[in-house]
């Protein structure tokens, strides 16, 4: 798993320190996309890497992805650039019986690990299938540590059908719950974070008989629609605008997005799209730095689930 560290760049400028400040040398060169400003989608649990997968494999431009499950199997995805296996890389795999607690409790204590993904990322999109351990369980905490680093959140929520019973009935109280996720909410009440739902019983009414490899697909588009519309193309125009004029980025450079587009078979958006903010520098990783191997420590490990 890649990691990120502070301090400076290869030529001794401090990348904590913001960029378009005027030296005797002039301008400091343009923020750069995928680097300065970064854009991170990570999926928690396997519906929503499933859903990710798609989007991966259709390679969108400065576009880093995560994985993040209780299953070890998500260590073998290299379709995603991170893959964070809420478990014990030595010794006996956790058993979590799909339990959103046992998942929580892994999420917790990967904290850390989590913390250096997310730090210094300018937008995220937390995508969690609910109805099963790591979507309803480690969900709540990715989503807190994503809040309190990123400028900008996206949250998708994927709800499973009705006919899947317990499952979306734990998926509704797991929606409950996020409204307890402090950084999320602080960052909702000051417009730059949504929370969208995914209702695969919407599919059910519009389409009708749908095939179940076409909701992964279905659902992929309506996130790449978000992420290209609301993101990727109003970033890349302000800094664009901002290089042609040769005038460093500002408050009064900054504009609002454009209206996230109609989602087709969406819930309605629970708040306004948020606005682009001023990218802020991200930090950059050691080249010299070896692969993080993340393990949860044995005391903080649920017992197996019985």
């Amino acid at each position: 798993m890649e990691t990120y560290e502070a301090g400076q760049s290869g030529d001794g400028r401090d990348l904590t320190q913001g960029r378009g400040s005027s030296t005797g040398a002039g301008w400091d060169p343009p923020l750069r996309l995928g680097q300065d400003v970064r854009f991170v989608l990570a999926a928690v649990g396997g519906g929503a890497i499933r859903v990710t997968r798609e989007i991966a494999r259709r390679h969108l431009r400065h576009l880093e992805t995560v994985a993040i499950n209780c299953d070890p199997k998500v260590q073998g995805f290299d379709e995603f650039d991170r893959r964070v296996y809420l478990g014990s890389e030595s010794g006996p795999e956790t058993d979590t019986g799909g339990s959103p607690f046992v998942c929580g409790v892994l999420a917790r204590a990967a904290e850390p690990a989590l913390q250096r993904i997310f730090h210094g990322v300018t937008f995220v999109i937390v995508v969690g299938s609910l109805g099963g351990g790591a979507g309803s369980g480690a969900f709540p905490y990715v989503l807190e540590v994503a809040s309190r680093n990123a400028e900008v959140v996206s949250a998708f929520v994927i709800k499973p059908f009705r006919c899947e019973g317990e499952r979306r009935a734990l998926a509704e109280r797991a929606i409950g719950r996020l409204h307890f996720v402090e950084s999320f909410v602080e960052k909702r009440e000051r417009q730059v974070a949504t929370l969208q739902i995914l209702d695969n019983e919407s599919l059910v009414e519009s389409c009708g008989a749908i095939a179940f490899s076409r909701v992964a697909d279905h659902w992929a588009s309506v996130i790449q629609e978000h992420i290209e519309h609301s993101y990727l193309a109003p970033t890349e125009a302000i800094l664009n605008a901002a290089q042609i004029a040769s005038e460093p980025l500002s408050m009064e450079t900054a504009v609002e997005g454009p209206a996230t587009p109609a989602l087709e078979v969406v819930s309605p958006v629970h708040g306004p799209t948020p606005e682009v903010p001023v990218p802020l520098p991200a930090l950059h990783a050691d080249a010299n730095e070896v692969e993080l191997t993340f393990e949860v420590d044995g005391k903080a490990r649920p017992p197996a689930a019985q």
